[in-house]
């Protein structure tokens, strides 16, 4: 349950209730990250480019930098551009490479230096880590070079173990890598126990995403019927709250499976999308 001592942007970005369209305007550094994922995952790519520009800029603290960069990473992925995502991505990790795999290394602009909360406390290096080399394993994913997927993805598994956004985050792209090289059995394993962590968490948007995935798997698996199950209340939920990127995910999915409308439902989130600033012509990224 969100307390009311988070922000709204955290709120939006992480909570129950993810919303776009009314946030109120950034009061810290910290509130612009929260309101371009929150942004972001309305697919109001636009909006969400404007709040990172300024927190990717040299003077912004490392791991807020960072983190920035790896959710502009996940922006550009979304529309396909793999190769391009990895350099800020890879920025992304730079920056806070050296606080991660030499302890004792002080960051020297931390976002706050409290961290109370796994999901809406102030992320920390390790958050910041854990995003990055996540994001280059989906880059390198979607640039079929699974293997280096899987490396990346392994070097994550241990610092997520107590992180439970990095740790759905890991299931997801360890779910589609397992997918991309033909292993449903895998896939079903990852995006269940995604399922499982996400049902724990606060995040709408996480559970989401992660009930997408078991459902794709599911159909990988071929069980065409369990997978059109479960994408019928995916469906629901991401038009409930206006997660347009997993919207349109979602009904390619079950356009796929052959359900009634859903390639027209595809097609309207994709120019709608467009109108928003994106172009939505490849994967959904993570």
């Amino acid at each position: 349950m969100v307390s009311p001592l988070h922000s709204v942007p955290a709120a939006a970005a992480f909570g129950p209730a993810p919303g776009a369209a009314q946030l109120p305007p950034a009061r810290a550094p910290l509130d612009r990250w929260h309101r371009a994922v929150a942004l972001g995952g309305a697919g109001r790519y636009a909006a969400a480019r404007a709040e990172l520009a300024p927190l990717t800029r040299p003077g912004t603290g490392r791991v807020l930098r960072s983190l920035a960069l790896s959710t502009t990473a996940s922006l550009i992925r979304q529309s396909g551009r793999h190769a391009a995502a990895a350099d800020p991505d890879g920025r992304a990790a730079a920056l806070v490479a050296e606080f991660v795999l030499h302890a004792g290394v002080a960051d020297p602009a931390p976002v706050d230096p409290g961290r109370a909360d796994p999901w809406f406390g102030a992320p920390d290096a390790v958050d910041a880590w854990c995003d990055a080399l996540t994001g280059l394993a989906a880059d390198a994913l979607g640039s079929a070079r699974p293997a280096l997927a899987f490396r990346l993805l392994a070097r994550v598994r241990e610092p997520a173990r107590t992180r439970p956004r990095a740790a759905v985050r890991l299931h997801w792209v360890t779910a589609e890598t397992a997918l991309s090289v033909g292993d449903p059995g895998t896939a079903l394993e990852h995006a269940a126990a995604a399922v499982e962590l996400g049902a724990q968490g606060p995040s709408t948007r996480h559970r989401v995403k992660s009930a997408l995935l078991l459902a794709a798997a599911t159909a990988a698996s071929g069980d065409s019927a369990g997978a059109a199950a479960l994408a019928e209340p995916v469906a629901r939920d991401c038009a409930a709250h206006d997660l347009l990127p997993l919207r349109w995910a979602t009904a390619m999915l079950r356009a796929g499976l052959g359900a009634a409308g859903a390639a027209a439902e595809a097609a309207e989130c994709a120019a709608l999308l467009r109108a928003r600033g994106g172009d939505f012509s490849g994967p959904a990224g993570s």
